[in-house]
């Protein structure tokens, strides 16, 4: 052989190897590249798993909220009801009565997280929590801006308030 076969022989090889090697390093960044995919989907799938999980546990703390409105004006009534009979003296059997159908439901509906939500006269009026239904004059100036008679009571089911209170506020 000749130094020239030599010489192409080994730069045959030498180009070879580089071949093989940018194969290689080809083969590596696309491992790299589908590593880096598969870590990514992956990451989403957890933020879904968790996104859904909060989804479904808000849904079933809510779920009975269209119930719990609907049933509100039935406990409006009850009270209405207890605050009359409670002026008829002749009425004790039927006030008791009424009372412990009005205590079973109120107490039902607490099991199922419904609360009230406590307002008092007196209290600072406060939009996000409060409905205004109509300003009067206050008849004492520390009553100025605040609740002067609640109309409405407001309950909250969970976390979530599903009726504001409505209140009359001072001028």
């Amino acid at each position: 052989m000749s130094k020239k076969n030599k010489e192409e022989i080994i730069e045959e090889q030498a180009a070879a190897e580089t071949q093989e090697l940018s194969v290689e390093e080809q083969l590596q960044e696309e491992v790299k590249q589908e590593k880096d995919k598969f870590l990514r989907l992956f990451a989403e799938f957890e933020n879904y798993k968790k996104r859904t999980s909060k989804e479904r546990i808000e849904l079933f703390k809510t779920a009975s909220q269209d119930v719990m409105v609907s049933l509100l004006p039935v406990l409006d009534d009850f009270e209405r009801a207890l605050s009359h009979i409670d002026d008829d003296k002749e009425a004790e059997e039927l006030r008791k009565g009424v009372n412990l159908i009005y205590q079973k439901l109120l107490s039902t509906l607490e099991q199922k997280g419904l609360t009230a939500i406590s307002v008092k006269k007196g209290d600072v009026f406060d939009a996000d929590y409060l409905e205004a239904i109509t300003q009067i004059p206050a008849p004492t100036d520390d009553l100025k801006g605040k609740v002067i008679d609640v109309v409405e009571k407001g309950y909250k089911l969970g976390e979530k308030v599903i009726r504001f209170p409505k209140v009359v506020i001072g001028q």
